[in-house]
């Protein structure tokens, strides 16, 4: 018999043999030839993990797998699990199905018997617990070679947690508003319902097409969309992006579109984020205003984050420390406090950070001017709904004077408990007046230094009426008493006291009052402290300084620069001359012989010296940022301009920019720069109207510009522009004679910085400061005497003439190899100064400090120079 014929047979006799013997001799089965194949291949479907079931052609269900079986909860002698004999009809096998399946379920099964093709469905099927899964059921016709349909095939999947998932996510769209799009070159393959829903139109309808979609579009957004959507086919790169959508009823609502490249076009979700918008426009204009609230308090406040990071401080905290609100996030908290209050003050805010709690403390500041003051600082935290701390705001109080007051207050107290049991000898043998008078300021004590001093006996002073300050003090004397007696509280003043003589001399008398446990005051314990000197040394040395402000007034105000030589005085007098007035100045020079200070100079003399002077060094910027840093840029600019920043330019408006090293600025500068010298105007990038600047310009190099003209690299416009005054400055070989001077206000400079005080200068190494040809000018100058002073243990200055000694293949004045030469020497003492300072650049104990520079300044040398600063960072532990 043909195999074809056998497959009918087989077929044929499907409902009455089944799957065959599976356990007997060799016989025909439903499957093919033997019965040893059919057992084969129910082992095989009952490891496969999948639900496996067989149906006659005419539907009726005669084999499941051992997984199917399982699911269904049938035993294990099922005949459906040996497929020995006929098994379920479809109506029965119905009742398996989750009833929403049903008409579905029993259409595409008729469809698949009348035609004999294969069906695919998405169903519920009911398992033996009664619970429902979803299921992708496929049901294949197995045929003969002829055509013959054999018997079906069906294979159920399981697909109940992508069921799930799917619901999930359409469920998370809806609650996050948030729908999700398909879209190609030609246009939108795909609108979610909820996408349908955030632009308002009607979730049965089809996607829009690209130009209705543009409609959607808030005409003030639709450039700026229409460019994204150009700009993301042409890169074919994701994008996140907000815009506005006008709806039909003609509300307006902020979608996010954010989107990643797909085989052929891209996929994303909008996220009606109206809501988000509204509240974060309506929390940057609170944060406006309560910041210019904070900048008109009276009180110096920070902000700060739940980890301790600075985010906000009022004008007058800046205006305290003498920095920027830039500086001031980038600096270390203890840089700013009193070095024996820092770990005090660390510990407190510690404890308050752990346990979120309001504290306050109190402790001293360094103001700008270097001095420091004690201040209160109360911290409270905000929280958020769930108790977490979002912020710290801390509010500062000046309590100076008080601390000041206390701190008398407790040595006064501190001294007399402690001289209570020989109170007499004591105050009989201090050299000072002291006095004790009771409540209503009746005489009780005074002891034999004012007796003395008054010449009077004990009794005689205690009965006598008379005062012995001068009448002119009496009246302040009491005014001070009284309103100190009102509050018990002590006070001092300065009177003049009448001695034996007649003679009236001044005395600083403090007044202390010692209470009774109920408050009551006991006693006034007066000290009168003779400052008839002091008196006199304030006299003198005020008429001093009258003079002494009369002839720096008349001389100049030249700041740090030291020098009296020929060459030195040439150069202030060019100063003097051209300060007053508006024109350009090019300073001109080697590195290191004060170019910066001869500009400053020159602002300080100026009309303008009240408002700001800006430098740049144009070879530490960018050549990318450039422009941005010295015009600034409006927002979206570019990539990464989140807001609109103001250039060095306009920050100095009214005031002086020095531009230093100008002849490294890139020629597009260059005319940008020509236009604002011509102009008095600049073209902020991102803007196409011009800003208006009242900006005095000195520039500096140590380049040769007219060289630079020559090659090429330099407009020679610009050249004429700058150089309307030129000012050379001589190099420190050309002023030799200012080196002595110079030593002595380096070592002075350094010495109060490290707490050294140096006796004498060695004169060798006097000899060998003059001798030396100091390649980097004053600068060099300055470092060796800052090592000199940072490695000397003695009292008489000396300098390693190693450090002053020059290769002798060297070429001292070679343009090339000098700058070699400095680079290098700069470097080493950079790299000095920042090992000493463990990689701190700001601060007063940081490199910047003690190299006697700006520490943008440093900074700017650092990246230039290619030194890694974090090299000397202290590593924990």
């Amino acid at each position: 018999m043909s195999e074809e014929a056998q497959l009918e047979r087989n077929g044929s006799e499907v409902s009455r043999e089944g799957l065959g013997d599976t356990a007997g001799s060799p016989a025909p089965g439903a499957f093919g030839q033997p019965a040893l194949s059919v057992a084969q291949l129910q082992s095989t479907l009952d490891t496969i993990p999948m639900y496996v079931w067989y149906a006659t052609p005419a539907g009726v269900l005669i084999y499941v797998n051992e997984r199917q079986g399982d699911y269904l909860g049938l035993p294990k002698d099922h005949p459906l699990r040996l497929g020995i004999e006929a098994g379920a009809a479809w109506d029965s096998y119905l009742s398996l199905i989750h009833p929403d399946d049903h008409a579905e379920s029993g259409r595409l099964w008729s469809e698949c018997l009348r035609t004999g093709s294969a069906g695919e469905q998405t169903l519920r099927i009911r398992n033996g617990q009664g619970e429902y899964r979803w299921f992708i059921g496929r049901a294949e016709p197995i045929r003969a070679k002829n055509g013959t349909l054999l018997y079906w095939m069906g294979v159920n999947l399981d697909v109940e947690e992508r069921k799930k998932a799917e619901f999930y996510l359409l469920e998370a769209q809806r609650l996050a508003c948030t729908g999700s799009w398909a879209l190609n070159a030609i246009g939108f393959e795909y609108w979610s319902a909820q996408l349908f829903e955030i632009c308002g139109l009607d979730p049965g309808g089809r996607a829009p097409t690209i130009p209705e979609y543009m409609e959607l579009v808030h005409p003030e957004d639709r450039d700026f969309v229409v460019e994204e959507v150009r700009r993301m086919f042409s890169e074919h790169r994701g994008f996140d992006f907000t815009k506005r959508m006008v709806r039909p009823d003609g509300e307006v609502r902020y979608v996010r579109c954010v989107g990643v490249p797909a085989d052929k076009g891209f996929v994303g979700t909008g996220i009606d984020v109206t809501e988000q918008e509204v509240l974060t426009r309506a929390l940057r204009k609170s944060e406006a205003e309560f910041r210019q609230i904070l900048d008109l308090t009276p009180q110096f406040i920070t902000v700060l984050g739940p980890h301790r990071e600075r985010l906000y401080i009022n004008q007058i905290g800046l205006d305290h420390l003498g920095t920027t609100l830039d500086r001031w996030r980038d600096a270390q908290p203890s840089a700013e406090l009193h070095p024996d209050d820092v770990e005090s003050v660390q510990s407190r805010w510690n404890r308050a950070f752990l346990n979120g709690l309001p504290f306050e403390c109190e402790f001293r500041s360094r103001r700008k001017d270097g001095n420091y003051r004690w201040l209160l600082a109360r911290a409270n935290p905000m929280r958020d709904e769930g108790g977490q701390v979002l912020r710290w705001y801390v509010a500062f109080t000046d309590i100076e004077e008080r601390k000041q007051a206390e701190f008398e207050q407790e040595k006064l107290t501190e001294a007399l408990r402690k001289s209570q049991e020989v109170l007499q000898q004591i105050l009989d043998l201090t050299p000072h007046i002291v006095a004790v008078v009771g409540p209503g300021r009746e005489r009780l004590y005074a002891n034999q230094t004012a007796l003395d001093y008054i010449g009077r006996t004990l009794e005689e002073w205690r009965k006598e009426s008379i005062g012995t300050v001068h009448p002119d003090d009496f009246e302040r004397l009491q005014s001070r008493w009284d309103g100190a007696s009102s509050d018990c509280s002590a006070f001092e003043l300065e009177v003049r006291i009448r001695r034996h003589d007649g003679v009236y001399r001044w005395f600083l008398a403090r007044y202390v009052p010692v209470y009774e446990d109920e408050g009551k005051t006991l006693h006034w314990y007066s000290a009168c402290t003779d400052i008839e000197d002091r008196k006199r040394d304030e006299e003198r040395l005020q008429r001093e300084n009258v003079v002494l402000r009369e002839q720096i007034n008349q001389a100049s105000m030249f700041g740090e620069i030291v020098g009296t030589s020929a060459p030195l005085q040439k150069i202030l007098t060019q100063v003097g001359k051209v300060a007053p007035s508006d024109s350009t100045v090019l300073v001109l020079g080697e590195t290191g012989t004060g170019k910066e200070l001869i500009a400053r100079a020159i602002h300080g003399r100026s009309g303008r010296a009240a408002r700001a002077f800006i430098a740049v060094n144009c070879a530490a910027i960018p050549a990318s940022l450039i422009a941005s840093e010295l015009f600034g840029h409006e927002k979206g600019a570019f990539t990464g301009a989140a807001q609109r920043r103001l250039g060095r330019f306009e920050a100095a408006n009214g005031g002086t920019i020095f531009l230093d090293e100008v002849g490294d600025l890139p020629m597009d500068i260059q005319i940008a720069l020509l236009r604002v010298l011509q102009e008095h105007e600049i073209e902020r990038i991102g803007r196409d109207k011009p800003v208006p600047v009242d900006v005095r310009v000195i520039a500096a190099t140590h380049r040769d510009l007219k060289k630079l003209v020559r090659e090429g690299k330099f407009r020679q416009d610009l050249f004429y522009r700058l150089n309307v005054v030129p000012i050379t400055m001589p190099t420190l070989r050309e002023r030799a004679a200012d080196i002595p001077l110079l030593v002595e206000y380096f070592i002075a400079r350094f010495g109060r910085k490290t707490g050294k005080t140096f006796r004498t200068i060695e004169k060798s190494t006097l000899e060998a400061l003059k001798n030396y040809d100091w390649p980097g000018n004053v600068r060099e100058l300055q470092n060796v005497i800052e090592r000199a002073v940072t490695l000397s243990d003695s009292d008489v200055f000396t300098v390693d003439l190693a450090w002053l000694k020059r290769e002798p293949s060297e070429k001292p004045h070679s343009s090339a190899a000098l700058g070699d030469e400095l680079m290098a020497h700069e470097r080493d003492v950079i790299e000095a100064a920042l090992a000493q300072s463990r990689g701190r650049v700001a601060g007063p104990t940081g490199a910047a400090a003690r190299l006697g520079l700006p520490a943008s300044t440093l900074d700017s040398k650092i990246a230039r120079l290619g030194i890694d600063k974090y090299r000397f960072r202290a590593k924990p532990g």
